[in-house]
């Protein structure tokens, strides 16, 4: 007899009994064999329990259902019934708040999904709801263990509901931690982060193998679904890492950022950095001249506390950004164009970069800050025939169902629709404010102008001089920085300089913000 075969029962006192179940307790602890450890940090990875230690606060996992095996019989899984079934489940806290989290445990069946592994999920997973804390899954598994056939993929579908039924109402994280293929994808792709070590994580639907046969197309697993790939390409991940430690500490960050659930606020901090700080730097930081291009990043580091923030989705869809920072201790979303790239643009990728952080900011009660610096949307057949109008409305959607403190700073350009969609007070913007370098218009002058003065240009004598001209005038008429205020729709022109103080003293009244939507069931957004 062994530990992994049947549950001993040999002892007949309560000191033997407990001595039995320390030894069952270390064997689940341990995992199945030291070779299969071995083979794991051969690979570069760390074991689920390894992982799991470095994700929580010291000493605080309290795993659950440590003793659970598996009850299926057939190709040989009879005679293989490890505890834990592969997969480890439980809670801890991280900065002394709850956070849930289950692990795949590769060693075992490869951390395969079957039955019993799938009903501990499930468990962890409704427990996190009712608690109303985070969520946070490993994962490093090989997908539906194939030995229990329709039984393993009718695990997945009860992840999947519980996602959706989760969304939006506690914070979801999925790490990926190894592979991850097939429909086993769709479970972080259903949840709010999703982090990736470059090497050994791969996300993909069908492998190599099947992309070879089917289309002839030769590609490596992380050339396919690799940490780079999703981070660069398919925006599928949102943080790529080169190591676990290192991935383990950022998602630790991310939560101290994050409400346990949908009816609290982000964790506050005690702000070193002064409210009142003026931020001289950022009147050299952005041209006066439209043209000239600058690092929105830099401007971001210089109006945050201590410049501290964590881009999500730093590379991917880079002509804007998205990031997590806090003002004066309190945790903002802030989306800025950036015009370092596609000299800030609006493009189909950008606009749902965009839409699903301001979704998730409403979600979790995190104030939204827009920096505006907008030519406009990217013209070009491509994006139209990818369907940028409905792309676009994404966006334009999830500022008009905000309902957290939205604040918006146009820096320089706000041309067209992209301005309306940029969080413009005609969509709801609470509070809205520019530096005296604003340009805010249908169009750039010189385009106006050479549409309004057509004519006039065509007609006369020295079409180039009177161009210039027309542009001049079309500038002093329409597009000085104090046309917006003047109508109402900026509520202020401010000093750059000021822009910290001002951010900071907006959000502190909107505060007790409370806005209703109109009762329904859900809306229907563009897709």
């Amino acid at each position: 007899m062994t530990l992994l075969d049947e549950t001993p029962s040999g002892a007949s006192d309560t000191r033997g009994r407990v001595a039995e179940l320390r030894a069952i307790r270390e064997q689940a602890h341990r995992g199945p064999s030291d070779r299969a450890t071995e083979a794991q940090k051969a690979k570069g990875k760390l074991t689920a329990r390894e992982r799991i230690d470095l994700l929580l606060d010291e000493g605080s996992f309290r795993e659950v259902e440590p003793l659970r095996r598996h009850r299926a019989t057939g190709f040989g899984l009879e005679a293989k019934k490890p505890y834990t079934d592969g997969v480890v489940t439980g809670w801890g806290t991280v900065e002394g708040r709850t956070v849930f989290v289950y692990a795949h445990d590769f060693r075992i069946f490869g951390g395969a999904l079957g039955e019993a592994h799938a009903t501990k999920i499930h468990k962890i997973m409704d427990m996190a709801i009712s608690a109303g804390a985070p969520l946070v899954s490993l994962n490093d598994g090989a997908g539906a263990r194939i030995q229990e056939g329709v039984s393993a993929l009718a695990g997945y579908g009860g992840i999947f509901q519980r996602n959706t039924r989760a969304s939006g109402v506690i914070p979801q994280i999925s790490v990926m931690l190894g592979p991850c293929a097939g429909g086993a994808a769709y479970s972080p792709a259903l949840t709010d982060f999703v982090f990736m070590v470059r090497d050994t994580s791969q996300m993909f639907i069908t492998g190599p193998d099947v992309v070879r046969a089917v289309t002839g197309e030769e590609i490596t697993q992380n050339g396919l679904g690799g940490a780079d790939v999703h981070a660069e390409t398919s925006g599928v991940c949102h943080f790529a890492y080169d190591d676990e430690e290192t991935c383990l500490a950022e998602v630790r960050y991310l939560l101290t950022l994050l409400p346990q659930n949908n009816r609290e606020n982000p964790p506050t901090h005690t702000a070193e950095d002064p409210a009142d700080r003026r931020g001289e730097a950022l009147l050299d930081l952005v041209p006066a001249d439209g043209n000239r291009p600058y690092d929105m990043r830099k401007v971001i580091e210089e109006l945050v506390d201590d410049g501290d923030l964590l881009e999500v989705h730093e590379r991917w869809a880079t002509n804007i950004i998205c990031a997590l920072a806090r003002l004066d201790g309190q945790v903002v979303g802030i989306v800025a164009n950036q015009p370092q790239s596609l000299a800030g643009v609006l493009d189909i990728e950008a606009s749902e970069k965009a839409a699903r952080f301001v979704q998730m900011c409403d979600a979790f009660n995190i104030p939204i800050v827009t920096l505006l610096d907008v030519p406009g949307f990217l013209p070009g057949v491509g994006q139209e025939h990818g369907g940028i109008i409905r792309h676009g409305a994404k966006l334009l959607y999830a500022y008009c169902n905000a309902t957290v403190p939205r604040i918006s700073v146009v820096l320089r350009k706000a041309y067209g629709g992209a301005y309306i969609v940029m969080d413009s007070q005609s969509i709801g913007a609470d509070l809205t404010y520019a530096w005296p370098t604003n340009e805010i218009a249908v169009m750039g002058a010189e385009g106006a102008a050479n549409v309004i003065f057509r004519k006039q240009i065509a007609e006369a004598d020295d079409p180039e001089a009177m161009r210039v001209r027309m542009v001049k005038e079309y500038k002093a008429e329409l597009m000085h920085p104090y046309y917006a205020a003047e109508r109402g729709l900026v509520d202020d022109v401010i000093d750059p300089a000021d822009t910290r103080h001002v951010l900071i003293s907006s959000l502190a009244m909107l505060r007790t913000k409370h806005a209703d939507l109109p009762s329904r069931k859900h809306g229907n957004p563009p897709q």
